[in-house]
């Protein structure tokens, strides 16, 4: 049977919620915990396990990652390179109920290297799958910081609504999912999300798998 699409409400913060310049010092008690992370085929819990963390107010979407890595490490300097064949927390977001077929892609690396572009997916396969890599997310935030020492490093962004897909009045549901990829250099790579996407090979790319946010 194939299991059910998460849902989660985000909660909502204060219009000055992001104010401080540095992201290490925004407060993240009152956003919404995701359940642990689940392997992209849906067979178990991550071995290493991400606690991610969703709020939001008029002016933007936030998330937080907060990862466990017994060995964290990066080569990747610069916006937009390819950081998916690496260690990366990613989210895929678009706004609306139905399965999307255009999408908004952000990853961030222990290094706070970014990519972000945009993807249009009209049948959910990545054989019609065209992405816009040249696409930089108008108004994005976002930073990371490694703690080695604890084994651990976290990441964020704030992506504005008007620049993923919100007009003149702000959808109440969107579609996302959240995933992480952990490569250990002495050991196999571990492909984890929110909504497993039921590949093996793991593949992100999946729209219809996307969980649902509902707006608190």
């Amino acid at each position: 049977m194939t299991p059910a699409l998460p849902e989660l409400t985000v909660a909502r913060v204060d219009e000055h919620w992001a104010s401080a310049p540095d992201p290490a010092q925004w407060r993240w008690d009152a956003a919404s915990v995701l359940p642990p992370l689940i392997l992209a085929d849906g067979s178990a819990p991550a071995v290493q396990q991400t606690k991610t963390r969703v709020c939001y107010n008029r002016q933007a979407f936030f998330v937080r990652f907060d990862c466990d890595d017994w060995d964290i490490w990066g080569t990747y300097t610069q916006r937009d390179d390819p950081v998916y064949d690496e260690e990366v927390v990613e989210l895929f977001i678009a706004p609306g109920e139905a399965t999307p077929v255009d999408y908004y892609e952000f990853e961030v690396t222990p290094n706070g290297v970014l990519l972000d572009l945009s993807v249009h997916n009209p049948s959910g396969d990545r054989a019609d799958m065209v992405t816009d890599f040249g696409w930089d997310c108008p108004g994005l935030r976002w930073a990371a910081a490694r703690d080695d020492a604890h084994q651990r490093w976290w990441a964020v962004l704030a992506a504005p609504w008007s620049s993923i897909g919100a007009t003149d009045r702000l959808p109440t549901v969107w579609r996302a999912n959240f995933y992480r990829i952990e490569r250990p250099r002495n050991g196999a790579a571990e492909f984890s999300c929110w909504s497993p996407t039921l590949t093996d090979p793991a593949d992100y790319h999946k729209p219809e798998r996307f969980g649902l946010l509902r707006l608190g």
